[in-house]
């Protein structure tokens, strides 16, 4: 079959070019149309209870995390012209289009009882006059007073106050976002400048767009170091111009591909697909480096171009074509983990792979043909001394130490082990940002001072219309009781919900005296309700808590980002007490919330990363079986792939590094990669062994020197290419560089000593049971 298929590519050479140029132009257009991702990635599937009850919450009450804030602290922040200057900011970040509501210390508003009119009038506090100091100070006693705001807008204790921005929500998921949070920051930072106060930028709109414009800005410069480094290091080995250029460009056209098969799908750029162009340049260069050196080493043997072009195709075609199939897999098998954003990395990754690897087997070929012989220079690569010593070092330890060989790995496999044992699975919103960056220093401030900003919800169904207030309000009562429980977890926020509401118009109906912001009896509520008619502007402080029919309403608190076992912790204790106040066979109470998802989501992707990891060991078995039919030798080629990922867990345990979605990524892609070398040296082994008849020892020695060289260049690629993802701001994708560098070098070693030496004791095993 690859006899056939040398034949056709030589044969129908400019044909291929044809497809390909056209395609790629056409490919280029589509990626040229590409965009960033600007909503929340679903990472839960939509089946999941969990999910489910969070967009039954956001068809009742629309998007939660559209709250971005604004923080300052500051002894004076009643200080006339600090104020003035902050009444200017509010409204100009208002008349930004875009911006549902804000609220800050310089907009806030009063109710006025209005008697002759049973109704509350709304009447702003600060007005639309110019003011004094001394009308500043009363204005600031009011704010003090009206508790509804303490802990939401102002912190008197830490003299600390926010602004709160709401987006609307077609905004929020847009391109818009990002323009608008830049002249938001602008304005603010005009102000920071101006009264010399530092401030403070958080909350789920901002997070999401400093992190989107980090993804933007890393996808280019890892694409840059990727070319940068691979092309310097083909280059070394080589020491061809045009044999570096060939390698690169093909493995570019390969990028261009991706990216046009993501728009062509309807994908967008996310933190992870982002990462698939540079990932392709470091996967896709090993097959130009098997292919040149095969072509190479045959011209040394006989010197006929035509036959090393068609002998480097039928030697190699196979084992390149299941190496690429192995690391396909390794990416293809995110695919089940039924997540949105994992799936898509995971079908373009393995797609675009295998489609790299098509336009190596075709491009590099027809290009050698229009070259000419490379000259002397550019073989001597093939001879390097320190390599081939390396090799044959390794010849003597496989056929002479296998024993030693076998204590190495047992003491590394025990070590690894005890190491796993420290690892901590554990995931946080903003953990994959380092210490100091100013996304995570600044949601510490809002932890310290207001307790989070991360929404987490609390969703109340009555099961029957006007529930919420029916049977003398009991529900009200209830919630009341719920929130009295809350205040025990200082992880969350002061709440905002009908109570609140309630309240806040109870303080207004007696005058504004801070000791009646409490929630009346019956009778007083009852009285109060006469104040509160449909249309009037003071129900309006009920709509945001109530669905239409009034049966289901909300608490929404603001959380610190505890991280998902401590937010599981929380979620059995605080459930049990749900349940004792609101009877499940009366009520149907749901705790969701963006920060709840989220940090669930954790727990789900590192369940389905396993077993997807689990998927990938058995698919690329049975990749082994086109290689051997042998079950021993299936199991055990395993091993030397198995083994570097053990080592890699062990060290994340006594590195500190937590199980989290980017990190567990680590095990999928390098399984498949690391396989990569077990296919290219079983395909050689079997060639040696079957084809050309050698006995298994000499066919273990010419495999190790048949195949090791390029194993070697490939592996050195790999693990310079993976570590420029070390230079990311983002936690896990570092770490993934990281984890990913070592454990393809490892797997090298492996592939080249414990391979090999589990080979012959299989063979002798066998030869002792024949004997017997």
């Amino acid at each position: 079959m690859w006899n056939t298929i040398a034949k056709l590519i030589i044969q129908y050479r400019i044909l291929w070019i044809g497809i390909i140029l056209s395609s790629t132009i056409f490919m280029g257009y589509e990626a040229s149309r590409i965009e960033l991702s600007y909503e929340i990635a679903r990472i839960l599937p939509a089946y999941d209870p969990i999910e489910k009850e969070y967009q039954d919450f956001r068809k009742t009450f629309g998007e939660d995390g559209s709250i971005m804030v604004i923080g300052w602290q500051s002894p004076k922040l009643f200080e006339l012209e600090k104020y003035q200057n902050l009444v200017k900011l509010t409204e100009d970040i208002k008349q930004l289009e875009g911006i549902k509501n804000i609220i800050s210390i310089a907009n806030l508003y009063e109710l006025k009882r209005n008697d002759a009119l049973k109704k509350f009038e709304v009447v702003p506090i600060h007005g639309n006059t110019s003011i004094s100091q001394v009308q500043l100070d009363s204005i600031q006693q009011k704010v003090l007073a009206l508790k509804f705001y303490d802990g939401k807008v102002i912190n008197q204790e830490s003299n600390t106050a926010l602004m709160a921005i709401t987006f609307n929500e077609k905004t929020l998921n847009s391109a818009n976002r990002i323009a608008i949070v830049n002249q938001i920051k602008k304005l603010a930072t005009d102000y920071s400048i101006k009264n010399q106060t530092e401030l403070h930028f958080s909350g789920m709109p901002f997070i999401r767009t400093a992190t989107m414009l980090k993804v933007s800005k890393e996808m280019k410069l890892f694409m840059g170091l990727a070319i940068l480094i691979t092309g310097v290091i083909l280059w070394f080995f080589f020491r061809s111009v045009r044999f570096t250029l060939i390698s690169i460009v093909v493995v570019l056209v390969g990028v261009i591909f991706s990216l046009g098969t993501l728009q062509l799908i309807g994908y967008k750029i996310t933190i992870l697909t982002g990462l698939i162009p540079p990932l392709l340049v470091v996967i896709g260069v090993p097959n130009a480096i098997f292919l040149i050196n095969k072509y190479q080493a045959e011209l040394i043997q006989h010197g006929d171009k035509e036959l090393a072009l068609k002998n480097m195709i039928t030697g190699i075609g196979l084992s390149t074509f299941l190496a690429n199939v192995t690391t396909a897999i390794g990416f293809g098998v995110f695919y089940f983990t039924n997540s949105s954003l994992l799936v898509e990395f995971g079908v373009i990754a393995a797609l675009n792979v295998m489609i790299t690897y098509l336009l190596c087997i075709l491009l590099i070929p027809i290009a050698l043909f229009y070259m000419g012989l490379p000259k002397a220079r550019h073989l001597k690569h093939l001879e390097v001394k320190w390599i081939n010593n390396f090799l044959a070092k390794i010849n003597y330890l496989v056929h002479h130490q296998r024993k030693a060989i076998y204590s190495v790995v047992l003491v590394v496999v025990l070590i690894s082990a005890y190491g796993i044992t420290k690892v901590q699975v554990i995931g946080y919103v903003v953990d994959d940002l380092p210490k100091n960056d100013p996304i995570y220093t600044d949601l510490r401030f809002f932890e310290k001072n207001f307790n989070g900003v991360l929404p987490f919800e609390i969703m109340i169904d009555t099961k029957k219309p006007n529930g919420v207030f029916a049977d003398q309000a009991r529900t009200l009562y209830k919630i009341k009781a719920l929130q009295n429980k809350m205040r025990a977890y200082k992880e969350f926020s002061k709440p905002l919900s009908i109570v609140e509401a309630t309240r806040f118009l109870y303080q207004s109906y007696r005058g504004g005296d801070a000791k009646y912001f409490v929630l009346p009896n019956v009778l007083e509520l009852a009285k109060l309700t006469e104040y509160v008619q449909n249309g009037s502007a003071s129900s309006k402080q009920f709509k945001s808590f109530l669905n239409e029919d009034k049966s289901v309403t909300r608490i929404s608190f603001q959380m610190a980002d505890v991280g998902s076992v401590r937010i599981k912790e929380l979620i059995d204790e605080i459930r049990p007490q749900v349940d004792e106040i609101f009877d499940p066979k009366e009520y149907k109470v749901s705790l969701t919330g963006h920060s709840l998802v989220f940090l669930k989501s954790n727990d789900y992707l590192l369940s389905n990363l396993y077993e997807s990891l689990l998927i990938a060991i058995g698919l690329i078995a049975i990749v082994g079986m086109a290689l051997f039919r042998s079950i021993p030798v299936i199991i055990l080629s395993k091993l030397p792939c198995l083994i570097p990922l053990a080592l890699t867990a062990g060290l994340m345990g006594f590195w500190d590094i937590h199980f989290k979605p980017s990190t567990i990524l680590v095990f999928s892609i390098t399984f498949g990669i690391a396989s990569d070398g077990t296919v290219y040296f079983l395909t050689r082994y079997r060639q040696e062994l079957y084809e050309r008849g050698h006995s298994v020892s000499q066919a273990i020695t010419n495999s190790i020197f048949g195949t090791g060289l390029s194993m070697v260049y490939t592996a050195i690629i790999l693990f310079c290419g993976f570590s420029i993802f070390a230079v990311s701001s983002f936690g896990g994708t570092a770490a993934m560089g990281v984890m990913v560098s070592i454990t393809l070098l490892v797997a090298m070693v492996t592939n080249l000593i414990l391979l090999p030496s589990l080979l012959l004791t299989i063979a002798d095993y066998q030869q002792k049971k024949k004997t017997v």
